[in-house]
């Protein structure tokens, strides 16, 4: 949700609360002074009827009182002397209807008998004037809701401009270019600090990013020249006939490390690239050819483990990566199912066009299954496994929205890469 969206539903919520509060506290307060204008004209006609009384000692209908509708009874039991409002309801025999009245009740003596007296008086147009005035004050009151959110819509939005403009020229901001990104000064003190603070970082983003381009080149250059040198001539010692058999195994380790520690250069280096992003050249490339290619490649090393493989390529599988990485992606995963997979076992190869599986036959893993993509992390101890494969896989993945997932049934390990969530659904 939006923060302009999110503010806009608090102040709504808080302007139709404090409208209802309002609407029913006026409804109310109009009612009541409504109600006590009624019950002082009824105290009047109270007091003018205690006054005829007083004159006459007898009492007979008058016209005098006859909007009035008073009523007196003789009293048939003895009651409090008080008086008593009330709402009462007297049927229009003209409408056919229930009018409404207000009554007052009260007890006094005609002679020297106690009656009990009820004078009421209509609230038709005292009910007229309520729901005039209600209606007038629900809208302006709705009126004035309307105009003070739109308002504050245009407000909001007028004052935030600046901090979406920001938003967006950050989201177009490129680590790899040159172009530094351009946020211009702000009239508002917070959003022109804010702007500042986002220049000099995207600034030092981008030196540390060229710095740390230009260290994994040199690194690159620089330390597998001299490993290359070390290994021709490691190869030349070792195709010497001078060498004792001690001294060809000695230099036969100098030549293993050595290799070692050039494939674990070129992993690093790997690693590092992917994570910078430094893989520019996105294109579609289809996965279950490469799959295809790659078992090719890989025959020599499939007959000498004696593995039986099972292919089964249905679909193209297409993603959107960088060429090499997919080559990287795909070669590692094979790899990795042919290095432990028991001697004899089964390689089977499963595509279609949301997925990439491939499963190997093989023990349960011994260390916890979470920490296989990690670096350095293996579950063999063999000295040919740098514990880099894996992690490349899962860093290809995460720099293109792959899912990358492990599970282990029936003796067989699986490894599957599947497109992105919103492509799949």
């Amino acid at each position: 949700m939006k923060l302009l969206t999110k503010a806009s539903g608090i102040y709504l919520l808080f302007l139709l609360s404090l409208y209802l509060i309002t609407a029913l506290a006026f409804y109310w307060i109009t009612r009541v002074v409504i109600y006590d204008e009624v019950e002082s004209r009824l105290q009047v006609e109270k007091r003018d009827f205690e006054a005829y009384i007083q004159l006459h000692q007898a009492w007979s209908s008058s016209c005098y009182f006859v909007e009035n509708k008073i009523e007196v009874v003789p009293a048939t039991f003895k009651e409090p002397i008080t008086e008593m409002y009330k709402d009462t309801l007297i049927y229009n025999r003209y409408e056919d209807q229930d009018d409404p009245f207000r009554q007052i009740t009260f007890y006094t003596k005609i002679g020297n008998t106690d009656y009990k007296v009820s004078i009421r008086k209509s609230l038709i147009q005292t009910y007229k004037l309520i729901e005039v005035i209600t209606f007038v004050m629900v809208t302006f009151l709705s009126l004035l809701l309307i105009l003070m959110y739109w308002f504050q819509r245009r407000l909001s939005g007028n004052l935030w401009k600046p901090f979406y403009n920001t938003l967006s020229k950050i989201k177009q901001f490129d680590l790899t270019s040159v172009t530094p990104i351009d946020l211009k000064k702000e009239e508002v003190d917070e959003f022109d600090e804010l702007n500042q603070v986002l220049k000099r970082m995207a600034e030092k983003m981008q030196h540390d990013y060229r710095s740390l381009k230009e260290f994994t080149e040199n690194a690159s250059h620089e330390i597998q020249t001299p490993l290359a040198l070390i290994n021709v001539r490691v190869e030349q010692l070792l195709q010497s006939s001078s060498l004792s058999q001690q001294q060809t195994y000695w230099i036969d380790e100098i030549y293993q490390a050595s290799r070692r520690m050039s494939r674990l250069h070129q992993g690093l280096l790997l690693l590092t690239k992917i994570e910078n992003h430094q893989f520019r050249d996105a294109e579609e490339v289809n996965l279950t050819e490469l799959a295809k290619n790659k078992v090719l490649d890989f025959e020599e090393f499939l007959i000498m483990r004696q593995l039986t493989v099972d292919v089964d390529l249905k679909e193209p599988f297409l993603v959107n990566i960088s060429p090499a990485l997919a080559d990287s992606l795909v070669n590692n995963l094979l790899s990795n199912a042919i290095k432990y997979s028991k001697p004899e076992g089964i390689l089977r190869i499963f595509t279609h066009a949301r997925q990439l599986c491939i499963y190997n036959s093989g023990e349960p893993l011994k260390n916890d299954p979470e920490k296989l993509f990690d670096r350095f992390k293996k579950d063999s101890d063999g000295s040919e496994s740098l514990g880099l494969g894996l992690a490349i896989v899962k860093q290809i993945c995460e720099n293109y929205q792959l899912q990358l997932q492990y599970t282990y049934s029936y003796g067989m390990h699986c490894f599957c890469v599947s497109a992105p969530v919103s492509k799949l659904s």
